[in-house]
């Protein structure tokens, strides 16, 4: 029998030398590519270089919400005729007001014209308005609230079914219809920081006459209604800067001066801080006695030059009606008043 022969030195001295070969062949190629892998072969062509896509534009904020452009309200220097009225509601035994969601009756139907689908804004006249700080003279027109939007989803001959899709506040029966009409977003400024000392523009100025739901203190996104409208040249996306008139709500009695100022006894405002007061105002008289008389703020007013007049926001106009317009507050330095000026810029 015989044993299986030794496998030849040479041989194995040549399959070792081959494998360090090849491991150092791989080590030289990974140092140069930096340890990196190639992309994988793509059967159907090259990959495509990578591309960047801009994120889209964000579009301005508008002016005005949705709530303020819809249930603004208007004055109405003739007021228009109405397409129809509330006359009852699906709820009617169990409430009187109506919100959204809600299914009203109106009294127009196929014979109007109606048809499904249809909008109308709903209204509710107040009356003549005349306002105590406007120059005009006689009513400014008929203050009339926008108090919802209804969407027709059912017609008969004179009667149709309408769902309330916008409720401004409770809609009640006899409310009257308009056919809607869309209204344009105005986009808000860029800036943002109010130009607290705007210099006069020369344009045409009023007076902001009255608030939504009838507020006097006012802030931003308020809706407020100015005496100037169309007559006066007025256009929707018109922006008016609102300041205070010289001794317009002011807080600041100068009467109280007079007691600051007394130089009679120790228990007088004159003596606080001792021999010189650290309350009442300077001498008239720069070098004169400690008793001597003090300057008063309304001789230094009355003498003194123009001052920059006191800015407190600004609007921009919704609608615009003959002699009025309603209009949003973009922005504010402190609170509006119901009487501030206005200004178009």
């Amino acid at each position: 029998m015989r044993s299986c022969d030794p496998f030849p030195v040479h041989k194995l001295f040549m399959l070792l030398l081959l494998l360090v070969f090849c491991a150092f062949a791989q080590a030289a190629a990974s140092a140069q590519t930096g340890g990196r892998r190639g992309p994988t072969q793509n059967p159907q062509g090259p990959l495509d270089k990578t591309t960047l896509v801009a994120p889209e534009e964000r579009r301005p904020a508008p002016a005005a919400r949705a709530s303020e452009s819809a249930c603004g309200g208007f004055i109405e220097q003739t007021p228009q005729q109405a397409a129809g009225q509330i006359v009852g509601a699906e709820q009617e035994r169990e409430r009187r007001n109506f919100a959204e969601g809600a299914f009203v009756y109106i009294d127009a139907g196929a014979q109007a014209g109606v048809r499904v689908g249809q909008e109308f804004t709903v209204v509710r006249p107040r009356g003549q308005f005349r306002s105590k700080f406007s120059r005009k003279a006689g009513p400014l027109g008929v203050y009339t609230q926008e108090v919802g939007r209804l969407r027709v989803v059912r017609v008969r001959d004179r009667v149709s079914v309408a769902e309330v899709s916008v409720a401004c506040s409770d809609l009640l029966v006899g409310d009257l219809l308009r056919p809607a009409q869309e209204r344009p977003a105005l986009p808000a400024r860029a800036e943002t920081a109010l130009d607290r000392f705007a210099e006069p523009t020369g344009k045409a100025n009023g007076r902001l006459v009255l608030a939504r739901d009838g507020r006097e203190m006012l802030s931003r996104d308020d809706v407020v209604f100015v005496d100037l409208g169309a007559e006066d040249g007025v256009k929707v996306g018109d922006y008016l800067t609102v300041f205070r008139p010289e001794g317009h709500g002011t807080a600041v009695h100068w009467g109280d001066e007079i007691a600051v100022n007394a130089r009679r006894d120790y228990e007088s405002d004159k003596y606080h801080g001792g021999r010189f007061s650290n309350q009442a105002q300077r001498l008239k008289k720069v070098d004169g006695s400690e008793s001597g008389k003090t300057v008063k703020t309304p001789a230094i007013r009355r003498t003194r030059p123009a001052v920059p007049r006191k800015v407190v926001g600004e609007l921009v106009v919704l609608r615009v009606e003959g002699r009025t317009a309603t209009a949003v507050i973009t922005r504010v330095a402190q609170e509006i008043h119901t009487g501030d000026a206005v200004e178009v810029q």
